[in-house]
């Protein structure tokens, strides 16, 4: 089990202390059902919550929110986007990423994501 608190601007998680916001977690890659093929992770819940609390209200499309991402290796700029079937938020995984690093829907990657708050 991940506990986070809260202390003065950062969050100690596991004894690690970390700006509030930069998140890192793991999560599956999956691919959108719909036309494009689209390849997606979901934020987990507690992390949904916690960007909604700290992403500054914003009039961008879709109530997104610009975000800089790693997994593995590679680092890019994206926007996360409000999923109302989740509850959550969605990270969509380009394919220049997926084929940098050899991911595949059904995969649990690691991600390090930021608010970017250029």
């Amino acid at each position: 089990m991940r506990r986070i608190c809260l202390i003065w601007g950062m969050a100690a998680s596991e004894g690690k202390a970390r700006q509030l916001d930069e998140f890192e977690f793991d999560a599956a890659l999956w691919l959108y059902p719909g036309k494009g093929g689209w390849y997606f992770v979901t934020l987990p819940a507690d992390i949904a919550r916690q960007n909604r609390f700290l992403a500054e209200p914003k009039t961008r499309g879709w109530r997104s929110e610009a975000v800089i991402v790693r997994t593995g290796k590679t680092e890019w700029r994206t926007s996360i986007f409000p999923d109302k079937a989740s509850g959550s938020f969605l990270l969509p995984v380009k394919a220049e990423v997926r084929q940098k690093e050899k991911l595949a829907a059904g995969q649990t990657i690691r991600i390090k994501l930021s608010l970017d708050g250029s």
